[in-house]
């Protein structure tokens, strides 16, 4: 924990770092890639659709069935004709759930289970669900997913800037693409669970996503006064000064999300678990990536194509040619300082990535020291 630590503290003060904004169009068709796979697999897959969306019947069998989960299935489908989702409870009964069934069909499948199972009829319980029911589930999720995006771009353009709000707005229409076509290709079952875990997912991928805006927002401030470094190292430098902070949140927020999914879900077969942790496992996985290798470089690109970034990007690669002629030394800035107002400033100026040498204290922010008086 300790190296970790140092680590992150090398990155805060920019002494190690890896240019994530440079190599942004790697990034850029990497998720491209992801996310045609993630279409292409709902379109054609599909979601799995869950009872409370499609309507149908819940069966519930009474403690300690000494039928198996795969017998239960097969009596259910044959009696039904329709595919059957069966989960054993915790007491030992058996929980059927079988799509697309109406009241009569109900009762007759009811007497066939009993039979099959050799339970009494009235010791198991019928449930029916309406697809009415469902579909206001689904319109209100709808709802809340629409008025949540229009809030976080009007925060975003208010608090940071417009460009900020629509590339935080990329990044959330990218982790909820892929979650949901995840659920496609896995062919989990999407129930109100799955919906209250894509809900979360977006908060999830805004906070680490306003982090390291909040960071970019403070270190480019009068960035236009100086000529050291360009937008779009300062945005990476804000990737890398936050890196930490990132991962930790991430991996601590994975690790229960992975036991419910791969634990509860898969080893103890709690099927029920399967719902909301799979949303909220790839949804926290690409609310990570989407904050650091899309949202902060797509800003950087927005940014830079400003008439004033331009000018400046061309101030600051000509001085640098101008100081690699002279065969001057090119430093970094000092530490905790993204940049200095060199109105005066005639040293070399910064670059992204690890510095050869430790700024000397004595020395003012980024000046030469003959120039200390």
């Amino acid at each position: 924990m300790g190296k970790l630590g140092n680590l992150g503290a090398r990155l805060h003060h920019g002494e190690v770092g890896y240019d994530f904004v440079k190599n942004r169009k790697l990034w850029y068709g990497i998720s491209i890639l992801i996310t045609i796979t993630a279409i292409v697999g709902l379109a054609v897959r599909g979601l799995h659709m869950g009872i409370e969306f499609q309507g149908g019947a819940v069966f519930t069998t009474p403690k300690n069935m000494s039928a198996s989960v795969s017998q239960a299935e097969t009596y259910a489908e044959e009696a039904s004709g329709h595919d059957a989702i069966v989960q054993k409870l915790g007491d030992g009964s058996l929980r059927i759930q079988i799509a697309g069934t109406d009241t009569g069909a109900s009762d007759q499948i009811k007497q066939q289970l009993s039979k099959d199972l050799d339970t009494p009829a009235e010791k198991i319980n019928a449930d029916l669900v309406g697809p009415s029911w469902g579909d206001q589930i689904a319109d209100k999720a709808w709802q809340g997913l629409g008025i949540f995006m229009v809030l976080v771009v009007i925060y975003l353009a208010i608090a940071f800037e417009w460009r900020m709000a629509l590339a935080a707005f990329v990044a959330l229409i990218h982790d909820i693409t892929i979650t949901v076509g995840i659920y496609a290709l896995v062919g989990f079952e999407v129930t109100p669970g799955t919906v209250i875990g894509l809900l979360t997912i977006l908060g999830y991928s805004l906070y680490d996503t306003v982090v390291v805006f909040d960071s970019l927002k403070e270190q480019t401030r009068d960035i236009t006064k100086q000529t050291r470094w360009t937008y779009a190292e300062i945005a990476n430098r804000s990737i890398n000064s936050t890196l930490v902070r990132s991962i930790n949140t991430t991996v601590v927020a994975l690790l229960p999300v992975g036991g419910l999914l791969f634990i509860g879900g898969g080893v103890l077969g709690a099927g029920m678990l399967n719902d909301i942790s799979l949303s909220l496992f790839v949804g926290l996985a690409a609310g990570a990536y989407s904050s650091i290798f899309i949202a902060t470089p797509l800003v950087a690109d927005l940014k830079e194509a400003e008439p004033q970034m331009k000018a400046l990007k061309k101030r600051v690669l000509a001085k640098r040619a101008q100081a690699a002629a002279k065969g001057e030394t090119v430093q970094s800035a000092d530490e905790g300082e993204p940049y200095a107002d060199d109105e005066h400033d005639d040293a070399a100026p910064a670059v992204v990535g690890p510095r050869n040498q430790p700024a000397s204290r004595g020395r003012g922010r980024g000046r030469p020291s003959g120039k200390r008086r």
